[in-house]
C-alpha cells in the first residue's frame, strides 16, 4: 500500500471511530461526567457585583447567593398565593405586641396601640455551615487561618489553596451578627436606612460602630436584637409592621458567622481579592466551587446540608403536572450547577437547541422559531420545538412598567382638572396592547392599576379594570376610543393639541436613559402615540446617572420606569405613590412626587393590617384614587416565557422564591441520549474533500515518483 493510501486509510478509520465515540464531538463540556453526576447547565449574561448577602440586591446575584445562604424563612415552592414557611426555623415566628410601657397586648391589637412588635425565632438544631477555611481549627481548637503568616500566604492565591477546612453548628448569634453587619459603613447595605427606621436600636448601634472594624461587631449589642439562647433570638421593631416577616425570607437576614468577618478582614487576603463579597460562606444546599465571572460560575452540593425535603403538597393541578412526583424526597437533587457567561443570545439559543443548556428564555430573534399563535389566538410551541420534546412555561411577573407624570410639573402635574384630563387623554391614546404586540411578541399583560396578578388586592374581573381608560366589553376590558381621548383633550383646553389660551402647539418632554438602536424604534412609537392627540413629544435622552439626577431634582416631565416586587404584598407597590416617599422631597421611590391626603391616610392604615376583607376593600379604594388622579399611565406587567427540555423536572414559576435550585431535578441519561441524537457528526463532506484532494494530488505524486526514478538511473 502506498503512503498516500495508508494516510487515507488512517484518516477514515479515525473519523469512523470518532463517530462512534460516546463523547459528542462538538460538546462544550470536555469534562462532562454524564451518568455519574446530576449536573445543571445554565448561563448568566451580567457579571455579579456582590455575593455578600448584606450587600446584594440584584436578581442576577440572587441566582447564586440564594442557594448558598439561608434566611430563617422561605416561600413554599408550590403553593399559590405565595406562602411563607420555616426554612432554618422550627416554626413561624412568635409575634408579641407591646404598648409604650412594654405591656403585652392582644394579638388583634390595633396598630395605633402597638409601640413595639417582638419577633421571636426558634432555629433547628444540628444545621452546619459548609466546609470553609474560616472555620478550620487545629488540635488546640485555635483558628488555623485567622492570623496568616507570610509563609502561609506564599502559596495562597484562591480560597481553594487552603489545605484544611472546618465547620460548626449554626446558632442564633449568627443571625444576630448579620443584622449588625447591615449597618457597618464598610458594608453599605442597601436596606440599612430602611431597617434603621424599623429595628429598635439599630440607628444607635450604627453610630456606635461607625469607626470600628467589622471584627468588633460581635463584641457590641443592639438594644432591639437579642440572643435568647443558643437556638433562639428576638428582633424588636417599632410599631406594627406585618410586612417585616417578608424581609426575614430575604438573604439580608441570612446568618453570617463572626469567623467569616475575622477571616476575610485580613488585608493580605483582601489584596489578593479573597473576600466575602466573592467567596460566600453559608448553610444552604450549595457552595461556590468556582468563581470566574468572566467565564463561568460553578456551585457544588454542600456536603453538610441539613435535612430538607421536597414539599408533599401544592395547589390544585400540581399533581397532574407531575410536580409532586418527588414529594417527601431529600433535597437537593442536582449535584452540580454550571453557569457559563453568555453575552449573546443567538449562541445561547443554538446551544440550547443542541441540548447543551437545559432551559432557555426566548429572545426576539428566536421567537418565531419557538412560538406560534394557534387558531384560538393562544400561544403554543412550534412543531420543531414539540418534536424535540421542549416544553413552554409562562408566568406574569410580579412587576410593573409604567409611564409617570411629574406631579410637580406645571403642565402635566398638579391637582387641577385640566392637568388630570390631559393625563387621562394620554393614558387612553397610548395603546399598550399594540406596544406589547410589536415590541414584546405578546409577552405582557396590560396593567389596570398598581397591583400585578398574584398579589393580594388584584382583581381580573370587571371591578378590577381602570374605568377611566377601559370599558368592560364581552367579559374583558376594551380600551376607550381615540374619540374619548380627544374629548378629554378638548375639556382640558388642548383641542387638537393646541393650547386654547395661547394658541401654541402643546409640546411635552419625555426624559429617558434609553438611546440604543432598539430603543429608537420604541421612542418613535411613543412619538406617534402622542401625535394622535396633536401633541408634539420631544425626547430628552441622557445617560442613566444624569437621568437619575434629573429625577431627584424634579426636572423630568414625563418618564418611563418600573418596579419588581420585593415581597408579595400590595404595600410594596402602593408605597411607590405614598406622599412621604416623594423622590424630590424625601429621596424615596415615589418618582412622580404624587401627594393625595386620602391615599396617604389609607396607605398608613393598610400597611399595618393583616390580609382581610377590610384590607382588600381598602386596597380597592386606593386603586380607585390612583386611577382617578392618573399620576401614572399603567403600562404593563411583563410575561416571562421559558423553554426547558423534557429531562428537566419540577419547574414551576415562583416569582418570589430565589432558592429554587434545590427543588429541580435533571435526568442525565435522557439528556445524554438526546444530545447524541441531535449532534451526530456529518462526516461525509470532510471525507469527500479529503478524497478529492488526494485524487487531485495523485498525478503530481506519480509524476514526482517517475522523475525520481529517472534521476536515480
Amino acid at each position: 500500500m502506498t503512503p498516500i493510501f495508508k494516510n487515507l486509510f488512517f484518516i477514515l478509520s479515525y473519523l469512523s471511530l470518532s463517530a462512534c465515540n460516546e463523547q459528542v464531538l462538538n460538546s462544550p463540556y470536555p469534562e462532562d461526567s454524564e451518568g455519574t453526576q446530576s449536573v445543571l447547565y445554565s448561563s448568566f449574561s451580567e457579571r455579579p457585583r456582590h455575593l455578600d448577602p448584606a450587600k446584594s440586591y440584584s436578581a442576577n446575584e440572587y441566582v447564586f447567593i440564594a442557594q448558598i445562604y439561608e434566611p430563617p424563612f422561605q416561600y413554599h415552592f408550590l403553593k399559590r398565593p405565595y406562602e411563607l414557611e420555616p426554612l432554618t426555623a422550627t416554626k413561624m415566628p412568635e409575634i408579641i405586641y407591646l404598648d409604650s410601657s412594654e405591656k403585652v397586648l392582644d394579638k388583634d391589637a390595633k396598630a395605633d396601640e402597638v409601640a413595639f412588635s417582638d419577633y421571636i425565632i426558634d432555629l433547628k438544631p444540628g444545621i452546619k455551615f459548609q466546609p470553609h477555611a474560616a472555620l478550620a481549627l487545629n488540635k488546640q481548637s485555635e483558628f488555623l487561618y485567622h492570623h496568616l503568616s507570610q509563609t502561609q500566604l506564599a502559596d495562597i492565591n484562591t480560597l481553594s489553596n487552603f489545605e484544611q477546612t472546618g465547620t460548626r453548628e449554626l446558632t442564633a448569634a449568627d443571625y444576630v451578627h448579620q443584622i449588625k453587619r447591615l449597618v457597618h459603613p464598610k458594608i453599605s447595605s442597601p436596606i440599612a436606612e430602611l431597617m434603621k427606621h424599623y429595628i429598635v436600636g439599630l440607628s444607635d448601634y450604627a453610630e456606635s460602630i461607625k469607626d470600628k472594624p467589622r471584627t468588633a461587631l460581635k463584641d457590641s449589642a443592639i438594644s432591639g436584637v437579642e440572643v435568647l439562647d443558643k437556638y433562639r433570638y428576638k428582633i424588636r421593631i417599632k410599631g406594627k409592621y406585618p410586612q417585616f416577616i417578608y424581609w426575614l425570607a430575604m438573604p439580608f437576614f441570612a446568618p453570617m458567622p463572626w469567623e467569616a468577618d475575622a477571616f476575610y478582614s485580613q488585608q493580605a487576603l483582601i489584596d489578593k481579592n479573597i473576600t466575602l463579597d466573592w467567596q460566600p460562606l453559608g448553610t444552604g444546599p450549595y457552595m461556590l466551587e468556582e468563581n470566574n465571572p468572566n467565564l463561568r460560575m460553578v456551585m457544588l452540593k454542600n456536603p453538610n446540608y441539613h435535612t430538607d425535603f421536597y414539599p408533599a403538597e401544592g395547589q390544585v393541578g400540581d399533581k397532574e403536572k407531575g410536580l409532586l412526583r418527588d414529594a417527601g424526597k431529600r433535597l437537593p437533587f442536582i449535584d452540580k450547577a454550571v453557569y457559563r457567561l453568555e453575552k449573546e443570545t443567538i449562541p445561547y439559543w443554538n446551544k440550547f437547541l443542541q441540548g447543551y443548556y437545559d432551559a432557555s428564555g426566548i429572545a426576539s430573534d428566536s421567537f418565531d422559531q419557538a412560538v406560534q399563535f394557534t387558531g384560538g389566538g393562544k400561544l403554543g410551541l412550534t412543531q420543531a420545538m414539540q418534536d424535540k420534546g421542549i416544553q413552554l412555561q409562562t408566568a406574569v411577573t410580579s412587576s410593573i412598567f409604567y409611564m409617570g407624570f411629574n406631579m410637580l410639573d406645571t403642565v402635566v402635574g398638579g391637582e387641577s382638572e385640566q392637568a388630570r384630563k390631559l393625563r387621562l387623554a394620554i393614558s387612553i391614546a397610548i395603546d399598550y396592547e399594540e406596544y406589547i404586540s410589536i415590541f414584546m411578541n405578546g409577552r405582557g399583560v396590560v396593567a389596570q392599576g398598581v397591583i400585578p396578578p398574584e398579589i393580594f388586592g388584584f382583581s381580573a374581573t370587571e371591578s378590577g379594570i381602570n374605568p377611566y381608560v377601559y370599558d368592560w366589553h364581552r367579559q374583558q376590558p376594551r380600551r376607550k376610543s381615540l374619540a374619548d381621548a380627544k374629548q378629554l383633550m378638548q375639556e382640558a383646553g388642548y383641542a387638537g393639541g393646541v393650547d386654547n389660551k395661547t394658541g401654541a402647539a402643546l409640546i411635552l418632554y419625555l426624559d429617558t436613559a434609553a438611546s440604543g438602536p432598539d430603543d429608537r424604534a420604541r421612542l418613535n412609537w411613543y412619538r406617534k402615540q402622542f401625535a394622535k392627540l396633536g401633541i408634539q413629544l420631544v425626547i430628552r435622552a441622557t445617560d442613566y446617572n444624569r437621568f437619575q439626577q434629573k429625577m431627584l431634582n424634579g426636572n423630568a416631565q414625563i418618564f418611563m420606569w418600573g418596579w419588581n416586587a420585593d415581597y408579595p404584598d400590595p404595600e410594596n407597590f402602593f408605597f411607590l405613590l405614598y406622599g412621604e416617599n416623594s423622590k424630590v422631597e424625601h429621596g424615596g421611590e415615589n418618582a412622580v412626587n404624587y401627594q393625595n391626603s386620602e391615599f396617604d391616610r389609607l396607605f398608613k392604615q393598610m400597611s399595618n393590617m393583616e390580609n382581610s376583607p377590610a384590607r382588600l376593600a381598602m386596597s380597592h379604594k386606593m386603586q380607585e384614587i390612583i386611577r382617578h388622579d392618573a399620576p401614572w399611565i399603567f403600562g404593563f406587567h411583563p410575561k416571562s416565557f421559558s423553554l426547558f427540555h423534557n429531562w428537566y423536572h419540577n419547574l414551576k414559576p415562583n416569582l418570589m422564591a430565589n432558592n429554587k435550585l434545590k427543588y429541580l431535578r435533571i435526568d442525565p441519561q435522557q439528556r445524554k441520549l438526546m444530545r447524541k441524537k441531535w449532534n451526530q457528526p456529518v462526516l461525509w463532506p470532510i471525507i469527500l474533500v479529503i478524497i478529492l484532494v488526494i485524487l487531485l494530488a495523485l498525478p503530481a505524486v506519480r509524476s514526482f515518483q517517475r522523475r525520481a526514478r529517472e534521476t536515480i538511473k
